[in-house]
């Protein structure tokens, strides 16, 4: 917001300081004078000042003073409400359209096919009847033939003196033909060099004639960007080529499922420039024109609520996309969580004065090493306080070499090595979930904080798949409006710990809460209904 008032003011001022002049030289014209009048240009620079002088003295003329002034503090109420709002409105404008015409020339359209492997989550759209009548159907060419078509964004970056399309991996993920169309209609064939399925990033090679002298973008830094700096996204919305859109940043770091289920999105820009299916892999842009981000996702169901890659993030995995066509990542194999101020106290620290070790994969790195209820307080020396801190100083370190991690486990701080492994893919983590249904009522515990839980059977071992060694007690109700309703827990969730303490059997659970008071601090160990990897929730 900062920069946008900036520049809105820097214009303003620049106009009424043209103002200004232009009133002074009409008074000038009316009198000759000794001196030649100074030439006003489309960017004056700053008006020249005006000694003081007796209040009956003549006035004097702008171009004949001798010594710098400051423009005149009342040279707003020169111009009346509307005026000062048609110039920001101006302002605003031409910085819009200057950013378009800085970046516009190197945004392309991608048309893939793709074997088709999934169901297009487009299908239902395109599917529409009122779609299908006034725009016909797309895929129709392509079903009997098993191949998808898809339609993306892109745009030309120089890297290390060559032409490469930056877009989305869901884009262009399988294809086995891509077509590039420029704003001004030339097409030509792209190669698909490598994608990053984590990031959700992708390169792709112009081929063709005379693609070396293709316009490209200017890079922006998204490590630089605030809520309120002005956004515009150019695309090709549902196949409306090049189509702009413009808002401001609304949020960053922002956290969230990914639509297939596979793995989550993170530390993404938020935005209210509007973004469609066929816009993602556009540039989002600043109000220079300079690339911040990649358009890559939209909130279903609502409307505002965009969502673009920061560019640093891509620009970071861009020399491994295009040396190797992959991203090999470094991992621990935790599950990690942020101490918020409801989970901090539990383990007698500061709130995000590390990161919590939520569970420990039976098959990463750590298994034996770390333990559940760990905080990490730094990498080899570096202090690391936020979950996005502990994963960049780990994932983009080489697989194989080793790191020293300082913890705090029970109070007592030490340092453990560990040889850091390979980060399986997103759906290999996820694994196969399924869905289980409501668990049948058995033996019923004691309920406390709107939760009626029950005892763990072989039968719903099976049923809420979950390891055959599993132990705790199972949720079988939660109360509307209750504390626990609004942690986000679930039927099925299976709880392991309250406050650390284990919790194996129903007795357990009765004897725990049964001893602690309606409305005293909580928080529950939980393995998720499905299976999965343990977490801490707080009941606030």
């Amino acid at each position: 917001m900062k920069k946008a008032l900036l520049i809105i003011s820097v214009l303003a001022l620049a106009f009424l300081a043209g103002v200004a002049i232009d009133q002074s030289l009409r008074h000038q014209s009316a009198a000759p004078t000794a001196q030649q009048t100074p030439s006003v240009t489309e960017r004056p620079q700053a008006l020249p000042q005006t000694p003081e002088t007796p209040a009956k003295q003549a006035p004097i003329v702008l171009a004949q003073a001798t010594s710098p002034a400051a423009p005149s503090t009342d040279l707003f109420a020169q111009l009346t409400k509307e005026q000062i709002e048609q110039l920001i409105v101006a302002a605003g404008q031409n910085a819009v359209k200057t950013a378009i015409k800085k970046a516009g020339p190197a945004v392309v359209q991608l048309e893939v096919l793709k074997r088709s492997t999934v169901r297009s989550p487009f299908k239902d759209f395109f599917d529409d009847p009122f779609w299908r009548r006034f725009f016909g159907d797309p895929f129709e060419p392509f079903r009997e033939r098993g191949l998808e078509r898809s339609l993306g964004s892109g745009f030309i970056i120089d890297y290390q003196g060559q032409k490469i399309i930056v877009t989305n991996n869901h884009v262009v993920e399988n294809a086995t033909s891509i077509r590039v169309t420029l704003p001004e209609g030339r097409t030509f064939e792209g190669e698909l060099i490598g994608g990053d399925a984590f990031l959700d990033v992708a390169v792709v090679r112009p081929k063709g004639p005379n693609v070396e002298q293709l316009p490209t973008v200017e890079l922006g830094d998204s490590d630089k960007i605030e809520i309120g700096d002005w956004a515009i996204a150019i695309g090709n919305p549902l196949g409306f080529e090049h189509t702009v859109t413009a808002g401001i940043i609304s949020a960053l770091h922002r956290d969230f499922p990914k639509p297939d289920g596979s793995g989550r999105f993170q530390d993404m820009i938020q935005t209210d420039a509007a973004i469609n299916p066929g816009n993602s892999g556009g540039p989002l842009l600043d109000a220079l024109g300079r690339v911040i981000g990649i358009n890559t996702a939209i909130a279903v169901n609502a409307e505002g609520i965009n969502f673009a890659i920061p560019i640093n993030a891509a620009l970071r995995v861009l020399p491994s996309l295009i040396a190797s066509g992959k991203v090999t990542r470094a991992w621990l194999g935790v599950v990690i969580q942020e101490l918020t101020e409801e989970i901090a106290p539990g383990f007698g620290v500061e709130p995000y004065s590390g990161v919590l070790i939520a569970d420990v994969r039976p098959d990463g790195p750590s298994y034996g090493i770390l333990q559940r209820g760990d905080i990490v307080l730094s990498v080899d020396g570096k202090p690391v306080k936020r979950v996005t801190e502990l994963q960049q100083e780990i994932m983009y370190r080489p697989v194989g070499s080793k790191v020293q991690l300082e913890i705090l486990r029970n109070g007592t701080r030490q340092t453990v090595e560990i040889t850091l492994g390979e980060r399986p893919s997103e759906q290999a983590l996820m694994g196969t979930l399924t869905v289980p249904g409501q668990p049948v009522p058995q033996g019923q515990g004691v309920e406390k904080f709107g939760l009626k839980v029950q005892a763990l059977t072989p039968e719903l071992i099976k049923q809420l798949n979950l390891p055959s060694s599993a132990e705790g007690v199972v949720i079988s109700e939660v109360q509307p409006g209750s504390r626990a309703f609004w942690a986000g827990l679930q039927v099925g969730d299976l709880i392991i710990e309250l406050n650390r303490q284990p919790i194996k059997t129903l007795d357990d659970w009765n004897k725990l809460v049964s001893e602690l008071p309606d409305d005293t601090r909580v928080v529950l160990t939980i393995i998720p209904r499905g299976g999965g990897s343990a977490r801490f929730v707080p009941l606030r």
